[in-house]
């Protein structure tokens, strides 16, 4: 079965007049839209201090997801940890998980960019305790019962819908977040497909079933189009500003090659790598068709600024041109 899913990160440099609180609207209209046509999930990250207004709360726009949608997972990736209370955290991700009847998925990572830790006052060499101490604490908060935290006895209320709390993931691009995720957590969402197997290896030594390899599917940017070529000019920019953000962030903390982003020299080096596509809804049918059971498309509509009526031509498009042809088999 195919799988569709949605993303929103808000990342917003200023290539179009739409403002912000207008982003938002739309990103609500197209969670909806997507939720009706039988999406998995939709997506939401988190960065903070940005100067493209990367979305810093994701865990508030999730509740206005959640009074949006009746089906979709709604899923945080990912949360950074150690900059969180952990205690609030856990209050915040249960109200969610409450309001959406328990369509809650979490990933949680230790953070990676200097800037963010210096405006929390946390320190990054305390980044991998204060995440296992995040997991740990979520867990014992959400059976509603009193437990020692920073050693006093404290209790969350309410507890979330799904009993126990949402399964915790770990993220990361490193081969120790691969094995402490092994350790502690319920699962791992690596950003980069090369340290999936140190957690593979660490969870077969703890005794665990074999995971099995890695399935991620092909996550790369999507914009359906009539005239790829006319359109890829419009999501040029968009596409460089995003590469370019994260892979300067990947640098500076000494992961650049450990993810999928890079800093390009150029729209045309860009496009030919084949990260960012701007296909035909056909192209996209046939490649659906062939994957099977494994095809997965990542819906990233507002990417890097992209104007809400741009990102509705490819919607649209896929709505009228190639949902119809995967459901009849055609």
């Amino acid at each position: 079965m195919t799988v569709f899913t949605l993303r929103f990160d808000f990342r917003d440099p200023g290539l179009t007049e739409t403002g912000m609180a207008d982003r938002y609207a739309a990103a609500l209209e197209m969670a909806e839209w997507a939720d009706r046509l039988g999406f998995l999930a939709v997506t939401l990250s988190e960065h903070h201090g940005s100067d493209d207004g990367y979305l810093p709360a994701p865990l508030t726009f999730a509740a206005a997801i959640a009074a949006r949608t009746e089906r979709m997972i709604i899923n945080f990736s990912a949360i950074p940890a150690p900059l969180h209370d952990p205690l609030h955290l856990a209050e915040q991700i249960a109200v969610v998980d409450l309001l959406s009847r328990g369509r809650v998925s979490v990933v949680l990572a230790n953070g990676y960019i200097p800037s963010e830790f210096d405006m929390f006052g946390v320190s990054l060499r305390d980044r991998a305790a204060r995440t296992t101490e995040t997991v740990r604490t979520l867990r014992a908060a959400w059976t509603g019962e009193p437990f020692q935290h920073r050693g006093r006895t404290v209790r969350v209320t309410p507890t979330p819908h799904q009993p126990g709390g949402p399964k915790i993931s770990l993220g990361g691009s490193v081969e120790a977040a691969a094995r402490r995720a092994a350790r502690i957590a319920d699962g791992f969402v690596p950003s980069w497909p090369g340290v999936w197997e140190h957690y593979r290896d660490e969870r077969i030594n703890l005794g665990h079933p074999d995971p099995g390899p890695h399935f991620g599917g092909n996550t790369d940017f999507v914009h359906l189009s009539k005239d790829p070529d006319r359109d890829w000019a419009r999501i040029a920019p968009h596409a460089l500003h995003e590469s370019t953000a994260y892979g300067a962030h990947s640098a500076a903390a000494g992961t650049l090659g450990h993810g999928v982003y890079t800093t390009p020299e150029s729209a045309e080096a860009l496009r030919a790598g084949g990260q960012y596509r701007v296909i035909t809804p056909e192209q996209l049918t046939g490649e659906l068709t062939n994957a099977g059971d494994a095809g997965l498309v990542v819906f990233h509509p507002l990417m890097g600024g992209i104007a809400p009526e741009l990102a509705w031509e490819s919607l649209r498009l896929f709505e009228t041109d190639v949902l119809p042809r995967l459901r009849v088999g055609t």
